[in-house]
């Protein structure tokens, strides 16, 4: 089955009301993605199967008073059906295109320390010999 990698835009809502077991961590609210979708600097690129969503990766530009513009890359997600088939490498280098299309210099992700696909993928996508950071990460609720 042909995969489509795409852009959406505002306005695309409808392409994201189909979608295959666990691309995102909720059910897509329609209010919420027309927000982010119209939002500048925010970006999101699915991959579509026969119009149904089946991988998305989302992303924000950071911008610094002083340093360069970074893509932090927020989600990527890929139904299980469809895993092991370049899907989210493809995601992905579409994403950086489109941050490098946006001035942005670098692109960074994180990932839990257990979840070996996504570190392989990851590592994949790197400078070769380049290390992954250390990071560690504090969660507020507002």
């Amino acid at each position: 089955m042909p995969i489509e990698i795409r852009r959406l835009n505002p306005g695309d809502d409808a392409l994201v009301m189909r979608v295959a077991d666990d691309v995102f961590d909720e059910p897509v609210r329609p209010d919420r993605l027309a927000t982010y979708l119209a939002q500048s600097g925010h970006f999101m690129i699915v991959a579509l199967a026969d119009g149904v969503v089946v991988g998305q990766c989302a992303a924000v530009i950071h911008r610094h008073p002083d340093k360069a513009s970074e893509l932090y890359i927020d989600e990527v997600g890929v139904s299980p059906a469809f895993q092991r088939q370049g899907i989210a490498r493809k995601m992905l280098d579409a994403m950086f295109a489109l941050g490098r299309e946006h001035g942005c210099e670098e692109a960074w992700v994180g990932t839990e320390p257990d979840n070996v696909a996504a570190r392989a993928l990851y590592e994949s996508r790197k400078e070769p010999g380049a290390p992954a950071e250390p990071f560690i990460m504090y969660v507020y609720e507002l």
